[in-house]
C-alpha cells in the first residue's frame, strides 16, 4: 500500500506543476490595471461591468472607513475574468457580482455549470490572517497541504471537492469551485486543479504588483 500512496503523491504533484506551467500562459493581462483595482472600492459599490446590490456597510472599523484593496479587487477585474474565460474556452467573459462584508472581498462568476467563487480576507496584519487561515482550514474536509514547488513559496492547502486556500502577507486568498461540475472546461480538469490554476494566476499577479 505505502508504494502505491507515494506514486498517487507523485503524480498529484506532477499534476501540480503542469499546471503552473501552463497557467504562465494567462499571465498576459497581470501588466494592465484591472477594471475594478484602479480605485478602491468604497463599502456599498459595486464593480464597474458588475451587478451587485448595494452592499451594507460593515461594523468593521477597518472595512467600514475604505473598500478592498487594489490587490483584492482584481480577483473581479479584468485580468481575473480574461483569465477564466481563456481557461473554459469561454465565447465570452463570464457575468459577476461582488461584495464586500467584513474585510472580505468576494467575487462569484456566474458559470454555466454553477458559481465559481474567489475570495480575499484582509486581516489587520500577518499573525491575524494566520490565524484566519488556519480556523478556515479546520472548518473544511478533506484538506491536503500544498507542498513544495506547486504552493509557489505560500502557505496553501486544498481539498478534494474544489477549494484552494493560499496565505499571502496579511490576504487569505480562497478559490471555491465546489458547486462547478466534477470535470472543468474543454480538457475536463478537476475542480480543485481548475482553482489552483486560477488561484496562481492571482499571486503570480499580486507578485507582479
Amino acid at each position: 500500500m505505502r508504494p502505491s500512496r507515494t506514486k498517487n503523491q507523485i503524480n498529484r504533484r506532477d499534476g501540480l506543476l503542469a499546471i503552473v506551467v501552463a497557467s504562465t500562459a494567462l499571465l498576459a493581462g497581470c501588466a494592465t490595471s484591472s477594471s475594478g483595482a484602479e480605485n478602491a472600492m468604497a463599502p456599498g459599490m459595486s464593480l464597474p461591468g458588475t451587478s451587485a446590490s448595494p452592499i451594507p456597510q460593515s461594523s468593521s472599523a477597518g472595512s467600514a472607513a475604505a473598500g478592498p484593496s487594489a490587490a483584492s479587487q482584481m480577483i473581479c477585474g479584468t485580468e481575473t475574468r480574461d483569465n477564466i474565460t481563456r481557461a473554459l474556452a469561454l465565447a465570452a467573459p463570464p457575468h459577476s457580482v461582488d461584495s464586500w462584508i467584513n474585510r472580505q472581498y468576494t467575487c462569484i462568476y456566474h458559470l454555466t455549470d454553477g458559481e465559481f467563487v474567489i475570495s480575499v480576507q484582509e486581516s489587520s496584519d500577518a499573525a491575524s490572517a494566520r490565524s484566519y487561515f488556519d480556523t478556515m482550514k479546520g472548518n473544511l474536509a478533506s484538506v491536503q497541504p500544498i507542498e513544495g514547488l506547486a504552493n509557489l513559496g505560500f502557505p496553501a492547502y486544498e481539498t478534494a471537492d474544489g477549494v484552494v486556500v493560499f496565505l499571502k502577507d496579511n490576504m487569505t486568498l480562497q478559490v471555491d469551485a465546489r458547486k462547478l461540475t466534477d470535470k472543468i472546461g474543454p480538457h475536463g480538469i478537476t475542480r480543485t486543479a481548475f482553482s489552483y490554476e486560477i488561484a496562481t494566476t492571482i499571486l503570480a499577479c499580486w507578485t507582479e504588483h
